[in-house]
């Protein structure tokens, strides 16, 4: 076992895997510096404040009323 090849060959990795992380920080440094936009939206359902909820009640009766209406309607016909 060569001891003096296998320091060299250590060496010679150990300075080839300091070239890779320059080359990554100056990557990450360059990445830093372009500038992503911050998304903008929310996430999730939009809450309702009490009127807006008893327009969405009086929209929902009066589309479940003319289901009715029209269900009737269709049985009566048959």
């Amino acid at each position: 076992m060569d001891l003096y090849k296998t320091i060299q060959e250590l060496y010679a990795e150990k300075e080839k895997l300091e070239r890779v992380i320059a080359s990554l920080e100056e990557l990450r440094q360059i990445g830093s510096e372009v500038s992503v936009p911050p998304t903008v939206g929310h996430r999730g359902r939009k809450s309702m404040d009490a009127r807006e909820r008893q327009q969405v009640s009086a929209r929902m009766k009066q589309y479940w009323a003319s289901r009715r209406k029209s269900a009737v309607a269709e049985t009566t016909s048959r």
